[in-house]
């Protein structure tokens, strides 16, 4: 075989070689970069955002509906008595300060549908799935959330975002508040808040990168 053509073949390998090595790094170091990013923004986020995290005694629809009607008198005893106009750190602190209460009165909600059900209500750090609520995606990761624990909480959770206010407006159609989302718009960058706005591309693109670690 002419030795020319042995060269130039082994040259064109070697290319080919080269090029698929090059597009594999530049690959991985894309990748890495999204990661990075993601992580940035989810930590941003967090930082920003106050959750309310409400777990049901067990999965039986008794318990699940019930853990609907704490979830609907907490919602409307906050809209009621927490002050308007606080940021991020005061909302949590007025929370803070008024666990008691909202232990109180979901435990009365509890006690009249017939049960005993303790409750347990604290603002602490819980991690978080990606969660989409209505137009909203927010990644996976560590949040603070009013979290509250009804019985054994064993059961299906319910979540939405106390601060700010993207508590569902219209449960039944999952339309969250528009001043909520602009309060979100103001505190975030503005390719921190597309990137939290259920765009399908981006919720694609993160839920191979969730798969690809």
């Amino acid at each position: 075989m002419d030795r020319t053509y042995i060269e130039r073949r082994a040259n064109r390998i070697i290319l080919i070689l080269a090029v698929v090595i090059a597009t594999i790094i530049t690959g991985v170091l894309s990748w890495r970069m999204q990661l990075t990013a993601k992580a940035e923004a989810q930590e941003h986020l967090a930082g920003e955002v106050l959750r309310f995290h409400i777990l049901a005694n067990s999965d039986s629809n008794e318990d699940q509906a019930l853990k609907m009607k704490v979830k609907d008198q907490v919602i409307a005893y906050l809209d009621e008595t927490m002050p308007k106009g606080l940021d991020v750190d005061e909302t949590k602190d007025w929370v803070r300060r008024h666990t008691d209460e909202l232990e109180s009165l979901a435990e009365t909600v509890i006690a009249e549908k017939g049960r005993d059900y303790p409750v347990s209500a604290a603002v602490t750090t819980c991690y978080f799935p990606d969660k989409t609520y209505g137009d909203v995606t927010f990644p996976a990761g560590n949040y603070e959330a009013l979290r509250m624990e009804i019985g054994a909480a064993k059961g299906h959770n319910w979540w939405c975002v106390l601060y700010p206010n993207l508590c569902f407006l219209d449960a039944a159609n999952a339309v969250v508040p528009e001043e909520g989302k602009e309060e979100l718009r103001s505190v975030l960058t503005e390719e921190e808040y597309s990137q939290v706005t259920a765009q399908s591309d981006f919720k694609i693109k993160w839920y191979f990168l969730e798969n690809l670690k």
